[in-house]
């Protein structure tokens, strides 16, 4: 019969004391209830000798016989019985941290809510009361928690004390807080809640930029890897077309590149994990701050506010980027640069071979001329020292096969006669464009006071970059005007007889000369501290990838290599 027995509270409950049934007696209208809750209802209520029924208020002349329903009495009995045993059975032990019911005897059951009025705790079944019963309907209930009290009045903490950032209670206010700046805790509450969920959104903001990072991340590495790929594949094809005698040398490059992949994918796989880090810290903390913005105790809130708002900012996450030491595109350009350079250098050789090295254009190396290391010399036998392919010397002793050059980057500087070339100069009888090239860097000479095609912006202490040659005429790239037109005749080289331009190719790392105050395209986000590759050069025009600007645009006579 216990299985058939329907559980609903409302139709076996009391309507006086809205509890199950105890004692039941049924008076003759039908309805039924407690028999100490309608004595006592008729017992307090008699008016003129007439007793009605609580519910449909049925009245009766004289007092009704209240005899013990026996029938309801035992499905009563059973109703609870089972009603305590489901009860029991979905209710759960206290853990640790959590707050037990005070009602339950014996086992620590974990309790749902507490009672700011009562300050107790109740577990699902005991809290019912306060649901059902009108008077506790008014007290106020929260999440399970230690109700805070005032620990010298023993009274509920409801006020905040704004002079001595502590919640205390209504004594308090008369006692120690009495002259202090003090509100409700409810006002408290709002004020600092609104403080909070901005951080919170300060800190969903910073997850959301970390995420986008992350994704431009992943998407900069694939690239990056397929660059690569291209990279070694390109390589490996150049290479092939050479003599078998530079394999070991193509063999080499690919190496390098693929090690500085892996070194880059490496880089770029511990930035992926301190991004997806910091995402994770943020979320732990975003839920640290859902879980105190949707605590119901004030209390609770405001004494954990500090310790939460403190700790929960975005700051302290700096940004990251995906920096790949070499572009992977520009090592195609270098290789084909590469193979006519030594076809060139293996024709020069060849033809020397045939020779027989009877007939050398070094052998007339003399004392007083300006010479340099020949660009096919990779390390001179002596070393480099402070010298370098664009380095430009007088020779001041010339013994046996050894030669000793003054350079301005370094005096005394000894190296083999096979490796140096004659540098040509406009003293050996020339025309005037002879010894000019593309990319020299060139001015005005002193002694011109009128160019044959004016002026313009330029001075004679501007210094600009043969963009292109015409016979006599030359136009000129200078940071004052562009496509200045000049005569060969009027203008002089700057640094020797071979324009930084020549050191300056693909996958080289450079920087704005020092002696630039404002470079001739801008600055844009690039500062005199910026050191970035070259990725491209048209006439006088480089492009560079900064690691604060990419594809940053300046001219050639603005920029010096980094060693």
């Amino acid at each position: 019969m216990a299985e058939a027995i329907p559980r609903d509270h409302d139709q076996y409950s009391c309507s006086i004391c809205l509890d199950l049934l105890k004692d039941p007696v049924t008076i003759p209208c039908g309805h039924s209830y407690c028999m100490s809750c309608i004595n006592e209802c008729w017992n307090t209520n008699d008016l003129n000798g007439i007793y009605r029924c609580p519910q449909c208020r049925h009245a009766f002349k004289t007092k009704p016989p209240l005899n013990r329903s026996t029938v309801l009495a035992e499905i009563m009995e059973k109703l609870r019985s089972t009603e305590l045993q489901v009860s029991e059975s979905a209710q759960s032990l206290a853990g640790p941290g959590e707050i037990a019911c005070d009602f339950c005897a014996g086992e620590m059951i974990r309790a749902v809510k507490s009672c700011l009025e009562c300050r107790v705790s109740f577990c699902e079944t005991h809290v019912q009361p306060h649901y059902n019963v009108p008077a506790l309907k008014k007290h106020k209930l929260v999440k399970a928690a230690v109700i805070p009290v005032c620990p010298k009045h023993d009274k509920l903490l409801e006020v905040y004390c704004r002079t001595d950032q502590k919640c205390v209670c209504m004594h308090c206010l008369l006692d120690d807080h009495k002259s202090h700046d003090t509100v409700p805790s409810t006002i408290e509450r709002n004020e600092k809640q609104i403080k909070l969920t901005d951080t919170q959104k300060k800190v969903k903001q910073t997850i959301q930029a970390k995420e986008k990072e992350l994704q431009k991340m992943n998407m900069d590495i694939a690239y990056h890897s397929d660059s690569a790929k291209k990279a070694v594949e390109n390589s490996k094809k150049v290479f092939g077309e050479l003599v078998k005698l530079i394999e070991k040398k193509g063999n080499e490059v690919i190496e390098k590149i693929k090690v500085a992949e892996k070194a880059d994918l490496d880089q770029g796989t511990k930035l992926q994990k301190k991004l997806q880090e910091e995402i994770t810290e943020l979320k732990k903390r975003e839920g640290v701050l859902e879980d105190l913005l949707q605590t119901d105790d004030n209390i609770q809130f405001l004494q954990n506010f500090e310790s939460v708002s403190s700790s929960s900012g975005s700051d302290g996450f700096p940004s990251h980027s995906f920096k790949p030491c070499c572009p992977y595109p520009d090592v195609n350009n270098l290789v084909c640069e590469l193979k006519k350079q030594l076809e060139t250098i293996f024709n020069q050789e060849i033809n020397e071979t045939v020779q027989k090295g009877s007939l050398k254009l070094n052998c007339n190396i003399k004392i007083g001329d300006k010479v340099c290391v020949k660009p096919s010399v990779e390390t001179p036998k002596y070393l480099w020292g402070s010298v370098s392919h664009k380095s430009i010397g007088s020779v001041i002793n010339v013994q046996g096969e050894s030669v000793t050059v003054n350079f301005p980057e370094q005096e005394g500087w000894i190296g083999d006669v096979s490796e140096m070339e004659l540098v040509v100069s406009a003293d050996l009888g020339f025309p005037s464009h002879a010894y000019f090239k593309t990319g020299n860097r060139v001015r005005v000479k002193s002694s011109v006071k009128d160019p044959k095609h004016g002026w313009g912006s330029v001075t004679h202490n501007s210094i600009g970059v043969i963009k292109r040659i015409q016979g006599e005429s030359l136009t000129v790239e200078f940071p004052e005007q562009t496509d200045w037109t000049g005569i060969a005749s009027e203008m002089e080289l700057i640094n020797g007889d071979f324009s930084e331009v020549l050191s300056l190719r693909p996958g080289v790392r450079v920087h704005v000369k020092p002696t630039i105050r404002t470079p001739a395209h801008g600055w844009g986000s690039v500062t005199k501290d910026s050191i970035g590759v070259v990725v491209a050069i048209d006439g006088t025009k480089v492009t560079v990838n900064f690691p604060e600007q990419f594809s940053w645009t300046g001219i050639v006579s603005e920029m010096e290599a980094v060693p």
